[in-house]
């Protein structure tokens, strides 16, 4: 190994979340440039409306987020999400394994 192994210095821990967030987007091969949205997953918004006489453990007011055990953070690189829509076969390109037979 190189350099000086201080008490205090991390050897063979396990990384980090950033450390590892950075390992995945060296991966993907992802730019300094790229516009990144942070966006978080696995929630639900009350959407009913329970008056003002309720059940506090079953029922929550409209508009009240709960985070799910399971929530879940989705990091998207907006820079590279291919948005153009398929495209129907060329004529006669479309060459099914089994053709379709009328009855």
């Amino acid at each position: 190994m190189l350099g000086n192994l201080e008490p205090e210095e991390r050897i063979m821990a396990k990384p980090t979340i950033i450390e590892q967030v950075a390992s995945l987007i060296e991966t993907f091969g992802w730019e300094d440039g790229d516009e990144i949205s942070v966006e978080m997953a696995g929630t639900q918004v009350s959407g009913i409306d329970v008056g003002e006489n309720y059940n506090a453990k079953w029922q929550s007011p409209i508009g009240t987020r709960k985070y799910n055990k399971d929530a879940f953070i989705v990091i998207k690189n907006q820079s590279r999400r291919d948005l153009t829509k398929s495209q129907p076969f060329p004529e006669g390109e479309f060459k099914p394994r089994h053709p379709y037979e009328k009855k």
